[in-house]
């Protein structure tokens, strides 16, 4: 059966693996993952760090698109229903609508 481990778990072992205040030997006895494991974090979290200071402008940058998109969709709807709205009422008053 394979073991799992949140994200906490990962990046603490990756710290410490980071520190080299022990070996990924002991490390490895310590917290039961075998050394290849360590490493592989170890590495990830080295490669990942410098994306850590780029994603929260690059977050803002998605976040505000997808509200765009988002506007742009219920402006679109808005206008679908609103014309629908006008056309029914011409067909029950004749007339168009008092504004």
């Amino acid at each position: 059966m394979r073991k799992s481990y949140d994200k906490k778990f990962k990046a603490r072992v990756a710290l410490e693996a980071i520190r080299e205040d022990q070996t990924i030997q002991n490390m490895a006895l310590k917290f039961d993952v075998h050394p290849n494991q360590i490493t592989k974090w170890k590495r990830q979290l080295l490669d990942g760090a410098e994306d850590i200071f780029e994603r929260s402008k690059k977050r803002l940058q998605d976040n505000s698109a997808e509200k765009e998109n988002e506007l742009y969709q219920n402006i679109g709807q808005l206008k679908v229903e609103n014309d629908f709205l006008k056309k029914k009422y011409r067909e029950l008053y004749g007339r168009e609508p008092i504004l």
